[in-house]
């Protein structure tokens, strides 16, 4: 017998991690593209995917653990793109350059502080859908 009570590895696996999830922190990138002549514009269109790929290697570069920093499809504000959002704060940001990367990677992530300057509030009643 295992001495593990007849549960395989997963099972306690899984009952060790209840309480606490996976990941700390969920970075969600919209790299949606349109066509250029789209009235919407698209984050993609706009540097989104490489900004997003930077954000990912500077995170392990800086050793920030139980992060996850995913590319996201269509997050329906494309007027303000391109934009993330962190979960579990629910805290959307625009960026558009690495040092504003860097600024969110550094100050919200690391350190637990809102951008400001960066940061948006998406009125819920304006998304289109």
């Amino acid at each position: 017998m295992s001495g593990n009570g007849g549960k395989s590895a997963t099972a306690q696996s899984s009952a060790a991690n209840d309480s606490e999830p996976v990941y700390r922190i969920h970075v969600f990138c919209c790299v949606n593209e349109r066509p250029p002549t789209h009235r919407r514009g698209s984050c993609g269109g706009k540097g989104s995917r490489q900004l997003c790929d930077y954000m990912c290697r500077l995170g392990m570069a800086t050793g920030v653990r139980r992060i996850r920093i995913n590319h996201a499809g269509c997050m329906n504000v494309c007027e303000h793109g391109p934009v993330l959002v962190i979960y579990p704060e629910g805290v959307w940001y625009r960026f558009e350059t690495q040092e504003d990367v860097e600024e969110i990677l550094r100050s919200h992530i690391v350190a637990g502080r809102k951008v400001e300057r960066l940061a948006l509030s998406i009125d819920p009643t304006t998304l289109h859908g």
